[in-house]
């Protein structure tokens, strides 16, 4: 990571003679694995404070590595008057709004003795990593942290997530020691906290839409007697990209449960963001606005078979966007296996 300033270091924030207490907020699909993987890494002051609503996923984790690498914290409260490093992973802004409202109440009632980083690793609009940036600089040693993060959950249980930061240099720097054992790489965009959301939303963007490309891609080659499976394959060959790969396969074989995957209401919101990115600054986007759509168009024939009682999932996998142009393209929405045969005329 490159420094984005030639500010001194504070020394309370640099010293690695003195590992930090670690508190973490929120452990669904990616904060679980990126929970357990800085907590059985030896960077923080063992052990690490674990947080979350549902107090059984604290639980799984504990009763995983062992109490020498985690408890269950009581409540957010804890976190924040015990922990030096706060880190979040949250899944709405509604959500990291409020969590961070209550942060923000819990110090003005127990003011803060030493430097406290707080580091927000949610994907969120970049005008409310603003307004928390403005609400923690109230506090004296407080400091808050943009951090959100590229990969699927299984990269996150890997260590192989793409981490992009924004904020004050020297909080970057103490974050990125305890978030090298989740990371393959972490870019520093420099003291400006917008910066991070904003790219993670753009790239966001390019990635969702470059899975709506794909499955157009496959229905089309399902229909013309091609079959799906030869335009995976040869995908594959010519634009082997991570992303396309997985939702590739997630698409061909119907693995659309959003638990172990990206819910399709999280990429609903996160493409409302990037619109609304996108209208802010004058730029059409208008792949998104068809991705959109056609996560829309998916979401509500999954609402409508779990009303019947006929879903498979009880999460809808982003994915599963491609059901949505296999009904415009007259075919059934899944549970089609004829399109992984290639016809012979």
């Amino acid at each position: 990571m490159q420094p984005s300033n030639d500010q001194p270091a504070h020394p309370s924030l640099l010293d690695s003679s003195c590992p930090p207490k670690v508190g973490w907020y929120g452990l669904g699909a990616m904060g679980y694995f990126m929970a357990r993987n800085i907590a059985t890494s030896g960077r923080a002051a063992s052990p690490i404070l674990v947080y979350n609503r549902t107090v059984a996923k604290a639980e799984r984790l504990v009763n995983e590595i062992g109490s020498s690498n985690a408890i269950v914290a009581s409540s957010s409260a804890q976190l924040v008057t015990e922990c030096d490093v706060i880190f979040t992973n949250l899944a709405t802004d509604e959500v990291v709004q409020h969590v961070y409202n209550d942060f923000a109440k819990t110090l003005s009632q127990t003011l803060p003795t030493r430097p406290k980083i707080f580091v927000n690793m949610s994907t969120i609009r970049p005008s409310l990593a603003v307004e928390i940036d403005r609400l923690f600089s109230g506090f004296s040693c407080c400091h808050f942290v943009a951090a959100p993060v590229f990969g699927p959950p299984a990269a996150a249980g890997a260590g192989q997530l793409t981490i992009i930061m924004s904020g004050d240099y020297n909080c970057k720097r103490k974050a990125a020691h305890l978030l090298i054992p989740v990371s393959k790489k972490i870019i520093d965009l420099g003291g400006n906290i917008e910066r991070a959301p904003m790219l993670k939303l753009i790239c966001n963007g390019m990635l969702m839409s470059a899975n709506e490309l794909l499955a157009e891609a496959l229905t089309l080659g399902e229909k013309s007697g091609i079959g799906a499976q030869a335009v995976y394959s040869l995908m594959k060959e010519i634009m082997p990209a991570p992303s396309l790969i997985i939702y590739g396969d997630r698409m061909l074989n119907e693995r659309f449960d959003g638990t172990d995957g990206c819910a399709i209401d999280l990429g609903v919101n996160v493409l409302d963001h990037v619109r609304h990115l996108a209208a802010e600054l004058n730029c059409p986007m208008p792949t998104i606005d068809i991705t959109q759509q056609s996560l829309i168009t998916a979401r509500s024939i999954h609402e409508r078979r779990k009303r019947t009682g006929s879903s498979r999932w009880d999460i809808f996998d982003c994915s599963a966007l491609i059901a949505s142009h296999r009904v415009s393209a007259g075919l059934n929405p899944f549970d089609c296996d004829d399109h992984r045969v290639i016809r012979e005329d």
